[in-house]
């Protein structure tokens, strides 16, 4: 079935492109990169490849680079097209503009200066994800990539520690060892997880189990490809005060305040703030 080849209405068009498998994009989607009047590209070498396997010609049609250092230069060329009345197709490299790839001041730029923008849905690695780990999907949160210093990745696990929803992250292959480390300390080692690796391409993989689990599988081997991890809701069973309070007072006995409230947090599944609370006050001796 050929794409179909009608003018467009002005506007920008965003459009996802396949994680792996070439075949994973839609007809939509075809048909808004055989007929825009100018594609852009997070990486043109890779819409290029993309167009030459789905058989669209790019013709004497323009196509530019659109990232993170090419921006102002670019937003303004674009803006220039649409006010001349004419369509804009933009494709992230691998799965959906602006899910973790540029494009948010391009498309604040575009509606801003009045023009229409439209999104072509399609393949998405947080979505694809969620399908295959296992874990509860009637409530998520994309916390994108973590930061890379230690001290930093463990304070936004910790901000996260308290949120009532599967977690999911991209992590680069070379440091998801260290970030499941991290995330069993800081949320809990007996809680569940999933890693996603190389999803739809032909050595997908999906391991699942506890993050204490995954942390020892991961750093007992070398990973590559792109990578997906998600973390399981807590499970915030009931603890008496009193019983919460012992297991404070051991782990401070031992630990300081925010690594106590870590680890009694992780081991309980109470809320981090109450027990980081907790342990403030005892330690103060009030």
């Amino acid at each position: 079935m050929n794409p179909i080849t009608t003018r467009m209405p002005a506007g920008l068009y965003l459009v996802a492109t396949p994680i792996g498998t070439a075949r994973d994009i839609t007809l939509r989607a075809l048909d808004l990169l055989t007929s825009g009047d100018v594609l852009v590209a997070e990486d043109t070498r890779s819409l290029r490849r993309l167009l030459e396997i789905h058989g669209i010609a790019l013709g004497d049609r323009p196509l530019w680079s659109y990232h993170d250092h090419s921006g102002e230069k670019t937003r303004t060329r674009i803006l220039d097209v649409l006010e001349a009345g004419k369509s804009v197709v933009y494709a992230s490299e691998a799965g959906t503009p602006m899910i973790a790839d540029p494009g948010f001041d391009l498309v604040r730029s575009v509606q801003g200066a009045g023009h229409s923008v439209t999104s072509a849905p399609g393949p998405s690695a947080v979505i694809t994800a969620l399908t295959l780990a296992g874990l509860p999907t009637d409530k998520f949160l994309f916390a994108g990539f973590l930061p890379n210093a230690r001290s930093q990745r463990k304070t936004a696990l910790r901000a996260l520690s308290d949120v009532e929803a599967t977690l999911v992250f991209y992590e680069s292959p070379k440091r998801v060892a260290t970030m499941l480390c991290d995330a069993s300390e800081t949320l809990g080692g007996g809680r569940d997880a999933a890693v996603c690796r190389e999803l739809t391409k032909k050595f997908e993989e999906v391991m699942r189990g506890t993050l204490d689990e995954l942390a020892e599988r991961c750093a007992a081997r070398t990973l590559k490809g792109e990578v997906v991890v998600l973390v399981g809701k807590g499970h915030s069973e009931k603890i008496r005060e009193s019983d919460l309070e012992d297991l404070v007072k051991e782990a401070l006995a031992q630990m300081s305040v925010r690594d106590a409230a870590d680890a009694v947090a992780g081991q309980t599944g109470a809320k981090r703030r109450q027990v980081y609370q907790l342990a403030l006050k005892l330690a103060a001796g009030t």
